[in-house]
């Protein structure tokens, strides 16, 4: 049978299309409503499993890192081809280990993002003025529609990331690395802190490119497994345990999830090269890969 996910610019319509297909071809994937963008762009979820102890996945904060939107997908085609089949995959009987746990896979966080960094200003509607001014052709697009870097967007040491990018001259719309006017601002930020929220996730991980790297701790909030956690993905995939810096210390997607919950969260950055990595180098992260992103469901 031919894959469904396959090497391909994942803009958002070649996301939605994967995600028609896998539901199609598996009837129990479930969908689940996250939100909208600013420009009106969904933000899709799926979820495997029915049970209580639930895990998220999420990819493609950053526009030019749509790669990860293809990692995660195909992670989740991979699942549900060993679940149609005896539920094991990679030596993990996937059937048993899903007893009692489900997992939500958000493929495109930042799917306004995503069309700019692939096709230019053009795609943002409303916003494309102000677009075209920073970033015309979208080759340096991280943020979303609005100029917002979403994962400086969540209230984890906010104030103080905010103090930091104006010392670097970012207060206000940007390519990357604007925090936006406050906390939560965004469309896709509050989407996922609503997610978070309604159904309590035992741990996170945000998939990121590129540098090869784990981050798991922020704050006294962190629980002391986390290290073990990271370790264990370390070990399996070769990438390194470490700690961000300057203006990726605050702000993200985890660090907010430690902070609000006390309970793990990770920042996975995939592969190595300058972003947005190219598409040929997919297969050969994934493979790198697979079994770091399937132990994490088992964690």
């Amino acid at each position: 049978m031919e894959p469904i996910v396959t090497a391909q610019p994942a803009d958002s319509g070649a996301v939605r299309g994967m995600i028609y297909a896998l539901r199609g071809r598996y009837r129990f994937l479930e969908a689940l409503p996250i939100g909208h963008t600013a420009l009106g762009r969904e933000i899709f979820g799926l979820v495997l499993g029915g049970g209580r102890e639930r895990v998220l996945y999420a990819a493609a904060f950053h526009g030019q890192e749509w790669i990860t939107s293809l990692l995660l997908l195909r992670l989740c085609e991979d699942i549900c081809e060993a679940l149609k089949r005896d539920g094991r995959i990679a030596e993990m009987d996937f059937q048993q280990a899903l007893a009692g746990r489900s997992l939500v896979l958000v493929p495109q966080v930042n799917p306004d993002g995503v069309e700019i960094a692939l096709h230019g200003a053009s795609t943002a509607g409303a916003y494309a003025p102000s677009v075209e001014a920073l970033d015309p052709s979208g080759r340096r697009w991280q943020a979303n529609a609005r100029g917002v870097d979403i994962n400086h967007n969540f209230d984890a040491g906010w104030k103080q990331l905010q103090a930091m990018e104006r010392k670097n001259g970012i207060d206000g719309p940007s390519p990357r690395q604007w925090c936006g006017p406050a906390p939560e601002s965004e469309a896709e930020t509050a989407a996922l802190v609503r997610l978070c929220r309604r159904s309590r996730f035992r741990h996170v991980l945000a998939l990121h490119s590129q540098g090869e790297e784990i981050y798991w701790r922020y704050g006294e909030n962190t629980p002391s497994r986390s290290r073990v956690m990271a370790e264990i993905m370390g070990a399996s995939s070769g990438y390194a345990v470490a700690d961000p810096e300057g203006l990726a210390s605050h702000g993200g997607f985890k660090d907010w999830f430690i902070s609000e919950f006390g309970r793990p969260g990770f920042t996975i950055e995939f592969g190595r090269g300058e972003n947005p990595l190219p598409v040929e180098d997919f297969e050969a992260i994934y493979e790198k890969t697979r079994e770091m992103l399937l132990l994490a469901a088992l964690m």
